[in-house]
């Protein structure tokens, strides 16, 4: 038997600047399922990541919500992390790359590279921010695109005409940062020289490292002929100051990589066992796999290498790439509904169905995948529930009363145990592979052939049948068998599944090797559901709660006005001509009822004099029975643009205050106010 290897795994570090959603959730899930698949073989596989915490984007969002960098990463790594466990993705680490660990080995990174000549400087040209004091990113950058006119369009490329450009080329340019013109300013600037790799990168890149396709998008870029690269940023900037240049910072792409190996060195002060320098020095044999999205292909498979080689550290064993997620045939949106964070999906619906659902559709390749969500149900409900619990529910009960529980020694059906066993290296194949539709595929068809089988024995007829019992339980063993067998193989997909399903089985967890096994003469625990059918109205209240979720964002983050970006609502001023324009009323609530499929929002018909008005506001949370609101008097804001909605038109906005939650609180008016009276 071969020796156990050693493999490191990482994902991309998932930006410290929002919330997970299911595009995200692509790339973790199939890793995840890889490094499970590793592990369940034997292998010591070690999976890391991070929160990806630097750059400009999170320093301005700190200051717009008045805290810390620092406070901003720590409680979006708490919700990150919470997010991967609940979605059952299994970490050995999960760090920062805000850590002294990332510090210290980005700063050795670059002095070697350095000392080696890898590092060059020159002036650089940038529009700087007068009032912010800082110079700008492009995407900090709006004016009018000097192509076809277009206003309010990015700094380096028009989203109405697609023309790209030089940030000076832009008419009228703006900070969208603070709405100043932005003037012309010079700074010295850091360059890695990555054309000193390109014969390196020309043949590693083709050494079977990444897919077909991905080296034959990276080998445009060679031909073309590479350019050194940025690394530079000057201050104020959130990261780490480049050693002995004070205020000159390094670009959050060049420590983001290196929070892979900080992440390990973090584990490895924790695990004595674990060598740093075993995984990463030049030599190593262990095994290195990065999973990524095809958008930072050059990140990872150019700069990344080169820099790894200039450093003389390891380069990667393989950049495993994977495509775009979709949701119903289209890019998700936010406006339908398809935006869907991780946590708005595990308020609805259980993580093994998506793990799942992702495992049949993923292959080798770069595709994109498209999350159907009409697909989704069907194919969970069809696979997981109609064909692999639907054996261990057939055949639990006639052996708990038929024969107390206890499996019967024997093999009922030996051409189906050897195709079973005969199976196994074409699915670890495919696992290894990363093919994981293809190992979903020999699954069922393993599940199909050992339902087909039941229903010929048809158990349940026999039990009715004098001396028919023995043949009964032979039937059921087997069947039991065999749903052990499927369990094994879907073990890195669905953990929670696999748990449950060894409790019934009254078993130690399984490993891979335990497919050559069998149970016989085996007492069973008592059969409990391992799994319910998907709901379609719960997938349509994830929708509608996503669409919610969309509103609940737009009001946190409305334009502040005169090209700034959004301020915390409590600390934006408007002009006094801006509150005189809203027209608040006094309205009489005469009907209130919860909307079927949405999670947070009533409906209320609402009397304000001369007219009734239509409103969905999202206080459901606070007022449970919704008829306690009918009757009483409230305000709203009349002349308020409608909105069209999934459930109808809202229009208007009722007033509420409250930390939200329970805590929601109806404003209303003093006693003796009427039905449409304007509020001054």
């Amino acid at each position: 038997m071969s020796e156990p290897r050693q493999i490191l795994v990482t994902s991309a570090l998932p930006y410290a600047n929002g919330s997970i959603h299911l595009g995200h959730m692509l790339e973790y899930i199939q890793t995840d399922m890889w490094v499970r698949f590793q592990k369940l073989r034997g292998n010591q596989c070690i999976y890391v990541c991070a929160d990806d915490a630097h750059g400009s984007a999170i320093m301005l969002r700190a200051e717009k919500e008045g805290i810390t960098p620092e406070q901003l990463i720590a409680n979006v790594q708490a919700e990150h992390s919470a997010d991967f466990a609940d979605f059952l993705v299994d970490f050995d680490n999960y760090h920062s790359t805000h850590s002294e660990e990332n510090r210290e080995l980005s700063s050795l990174i670059y002095t070697r590279l350095r000392d080696a000549g890898h590092i060059a400087t020159r002036s650089v040209t940038q529009y700087f921010d007068p009032e912010k004091g800082m110079f700008l990113a492009d995407r900090f950058i709006k004016g009018t695109c000097p192509k076809c006119a277009a206003e309010d369009q990015y700094g380096d490329n028009c989203e109405k005409c697609g023309a790209t450009y030089a940030p000076t080329e832009l008419k009228n340019p703006k900070s969208a940062i603070s709405g100043a013109t932005p003037v012309l300013r010079d700074s010295q600037h850091f360059f890695f020289k990555l054309p000193d790799f390109q014969a390196m990168l020309q043949q590693w890149t083709r050494s079977g490292t990444l897919q077909d396709a991905v080296a034959n998008k990276l080998a445009e870029w060679l031909d073309s002929g590479l350019q050194e690269w940025d690394i530079s940023r000057d201050a104020p900037y959130f990261g780490f100051e480049i050693p002995g240049e004070p205020g000159k910072y390094f670009y959050v792409w060049l420590d983001a990589p290196i929070g892979y190996m900080a992440s390990f060195k973090n584990l490895c002060a924790r695990r004595p066992e674990l060598d740093f320098d075993a995984f990463w020095k030049e030599d190593s044999t262990a095994e290195l796999y990065h999973f990524i999205g095809k958008d930072i292909v050059n990140f990872h498979a150019l700069f990344w290498p080169a820099m790894l080689e200039g450093a003389g550290l390891r380069k990667p064993t393989a950049v495993n790439v994977h495509g775009y997620l979709t949701v119903n045939g289209a890019k998700m949106s936010k406006s339908r509904g398809t935006f869907i964070k991780a946590r708005t999906y595990l308020d609805h619906l259980q993580p093994e169905y998506l793990r799942y659902y992702y495992a049949a559709k993923l292959g080798r390749g770069v595709d994109d995948l498209d999350l159907n969500l009409e697909d989704f149900v069907q194919k969970v409900n069809s696979d997981l529930v109609g064909k692999v619990v639907n054996i261990a529910s057939r055949c639990a009960g006639f052996i708990h009363k038929g024969n107390d529980g206890v499996m019967v020694a024997g093999d009922a059906a030996p051409e189906l145990t050897e195709a079973f066993l005969a199976a196994a290296p074409s699915i670890a194949e495919a696992y290894e592979a990363r093919d994981f539709g293809r190992a979903m595929r020999e699954i069922m068809a393993l599940a199909d052939r050992a339902n087909a089988w039941i229903a010929d024995k048809a158990p349940w007829s026999l039990a009715k049948q004098e001396g028919k019992q023995d043949e009964v339980q032979a039937i059921c063993a087997q069947g039991v068998n065999l749903f052990r067998q499927l369990v094994i193989y879907l073990k890195p997909v669905l953990p929670v599944l696999a748990a449950d399903a060894e409790a019934f089985l009254n078993v130690a967890p399984l490993t891979w090797n335990d497919h050559q096994s069998r149970l016989e003469n085996h007492q069973l625990n008592p059969f409990k559901a391992l799994m319910s059918r998907i709901e379609p109205a719960k997938v349509e209240a994830m929708i509608a709660a996503s669409k919610e979720d969309l509103l609940a964002a737009e009001a946190k983050t409305a334009p502040a006005g005169n090209g700034e970006l959004a301020k915390d609502p409590l600390s934006a001023e408007i002009e006094f001509d801006t509150f005189a324009a809203v027209d608040l009323r006094v309205a009489l609530i005469v009907k209130a009822e919860a909307v079927p499929g949405a999670d947070k929002l009533l409906q209320l018909t609402l009397d304000i004099g001369d007219e009734r008005r239509n409103v969905f506001s999202g206080i459901k949370s606070a007022y449970p029975d919704p008829s306690q609101l009918e009757g009483r008097l409230t305000m709203m804001v009349a002349n308020l643009k409608p909105r069209k909605m999934r459930f109808g038109v809202s229009e208007g906005m009722v007033m509420a205050a409250g930390p939200g939650g329970e805590e929601i609180y109806l404003l209303s008016p003093d006693s003796g106010a009427k039905p449409g009276q304007r509020i001054k």
